[in-house]
């Protein structure tokens, strides 16, 4: 299992690098893959005062200092076809945001770079429903490594479920599996002008995904989540990261023991 952590935007180079650098030191210790993600624009923010980072030009150059200052994977999502070569230049991983799961000609984009193309499934997709994503993805380019992300599906008004069934469906389409569970603790548009969230239950999300044998989690950290410039109320405050880094090793490796859960 690998691991996809970092803050929900860029809120400058010196925070940025920092805490790249505390995810490193608890990943390696672990002998953990870890990927550093971070946005460099925020587009479906809940209010137009929402801080949506610091830009493309500006946020790809923090991302590459990250790269090269901690020797770390990068992802980061593309929100329009035009920002695509440029964010391939930098990231080894692009990827589609949850609202934009079947835009074709991004996925497709992001897909002829070569580079791996993680496609978040919307809170409004069924999980069989995205096959025809993969699909699209692979018919710009056979051999690109597709990854899939759950994060939760819309039940009623500002609140997302997570159906476990779905990251056993999700797998039928040959593509590693990944849980975001800090998202899945949402609460969109919650908080008047942003979002909410559930943030204590994000451990008992990341063992039952661990339990269900997913090939990475995803998780939004902040040393101070309730100064965070975005998301701060459904991330994981980065003083709990080694607790949970353990259970979920824990879990994972008490799997090993079985036959393997996994196709």
């Amino acid at each position: 299992m690998f691991l996809i952590a970092g803050p929900c935007v860029i809120e400058s180079e010196a925070h940025a690098l920092g805490l790249a650098a505390e995810l490193a030191r608890r990943a390696r210790a672990r002998n953990l893959r870890l990927i550093f993600k971070a946005s460099y624009d925020k587009a479906n923010r809940s209010s137009v005062r929402g801080f949506r980072g610091p830009g493309l030009a500006e946020g790809l150059r923090v991302l590459a200092e990250v790269k090269r200052q901690h020797g770390l994977e990068i992802l980061t999502d593309v929100h329009q076809v035009s920002e695509v070569a440029a964010a391939a230049e930098v990231a080894d991983v692009l990827q589609i945001p949850a609202f934009l799961c079947r835009q074709t000609d991004l996925i497709q984009a992001a897909a002829r770079t070569g580079r791996i193309v993680n496609i978040k499934k919307g809170q409004f997709m069924a999980p069989w429903d995205m096959k025809g994503a993969v699909e699209k993805a692979r018919a710009a380019r056979p051999e690109v490594a597709v990854w899939l992300t759950e994060r939760g599906s819309s039940f009623g008004y500002n609140n997302l479920v997570v159906d476990m069934r779905s990251l056993a469906v999700l797998r039928d389409f040959g593509a590693p599996v990944i849980f975001d569970v800090t998202h899945s603790l949402q609460l969109p548009g919650a908080a008047g002008d942003k979002s909410g969230g559930t943030p204590q239950f994000i451990e008992v999300l990341a063992r039952a995904g661990a339990a269900a044998g997913v090939d990475g989690l995803f998780l939004e950290t902040h040393e101070d989540p309730p100064q965070a410039l975005s998301d701060g109320a459904n991330a994981l405050p980065l003083a709990r990261l080694d607790g949970l880094l353990d259970q979920v090793l824990a879990v994972e490796g008490a799997l090993a023991r079985f036959k393997p859960l996994r196709a």
